[in-house]
């Protein structure tokens, strides 16, 4: 049985807290696991969310700040200490190559597993696979940063009714969607589009043409909000969104849920950040994220 979900793995922006650890998520899809920005410690919140190296398919870093890349040292050497029998790709920035490789080279160890470098340095699609296609888009922060935005290929959704006017049915049907055609009944005349699913990673960046970019149509939107409103000149001197603006980029994307991420621990109460979130106008599915917690994919319309 196929799987999409979110398995959040730290939560904390700069330094983490007792709380809340470094950043860290993995995106389980069907068969593959994406991991966006593993922060320090994000080796053992795997362990304790019970993901394991074999899961992983692909490493995604927005940018080179320490919260989000630290630790890919421990990632990258377990996955060739347990062997993964897979090849691993990894995307980054390309301006931050030298820092990716001293990160993947930072102590001794032994590779015995493909891993594909394939920086990022321009918008547009970054990898293109049968299950999904995965964009990056430039985001606006100190140093050089790309958000991500999975994109799954529309498909069919057979209508019983349609069928049974037509008199198709048992093996017919998957004749029909094979061919297009059979006995001169076409597969639009039975069906209808069964739009792909679609994902983002938003992390640190202030409001740019970008954010809404990845944002769009999203049914599960990952973006940060590190600071609340009331500190909204903080966020944009240090290239970051508040609760309010993330949220009210997701009302305008027609994103159906949207999680809140990378909190600033200057913030006591977490709940603030939902209020703030649904005062911006934002109604759809919403979650505060938390350390370990596990948030699925929404189901298809």
């Amino acid at each position: 049985m196929s799987v999409r979900e979110l398995l959040v793995l730290g939560t904390a922006s700069q330094v983490p807290t007792r709380h809340r650890n470094h950043n860290g998520y993995l995106l389980r899809w069907d068969g593959e696991g994406i991991l966006f920005d593993p922060g320090e410690g994000t080796q053992r919140q795997m362990l304790r969310a019970g993901a394991a190296a074999h899961d992983l398919h692909r490493i995604c870093v927005t940018h080179f700040h320490g919260d989000h890349s630290l630790g890919l040292a421990g990632v990258i050497q377990r996955i060739n200490l347990d062997r993964v029998p897979h090849p691993v790709t990894a995307h980054y920035p390309r301006s931050g190559q030298h820092f990716f490789e001293r990160l993947r080279y930072a102590t001794a160890y032994h590779e015995t597993v493909e891993l594909t470098e394939a920086p990022v340095d321009a918008d547009g699609p970054v990898a293109t696979v049968p299950g999904y296609t995965l964009e990056a888009r430039r985001l606006s922060h100190p140093v050089e940063s790309y958000g991500y935005r999975l994109v799954e290929p529309d498909g069919r959704r057979m209508l019983p009714d349609r069928l049974a006017a037509h008199g198709i049915a048992g093996p017919d049907v998957g004749r029909l969607q094979r061919d297009g055609v059979l006995n001169g009944v076409t597969l639009d005349e039975v069906s209808e589009v069964r739009r792909g699913q679609r994902f983002a990673f938003v992390m640190d960046t202030r409001l740019c043409d970008g954010v809404p970019a990845l944002a769009e149509g999203c049914d599960l939107l990952v973006i940060e909000s590190t600071f609340l409103d009331e500190d909204a000149a903080l966020a944009a001197d240090h290239g970051h969104l508040t609760a309010g603006q993330a949220a009210g980029v997701a009302a305008a994307a027609g994103v159906r849920h949207l999680v809140l991420t990378h909190f600033s621990q200057r913030y006591a109460d977490p709940g603030e950040f939902e209020r703030q979130a649904r005062a911006a106008g934002y109604t759809g599915g919403l979650t505060v994220a938390r350390d370990l917690q596990r948030v699925p994919v929404p189901k298809r319309r």
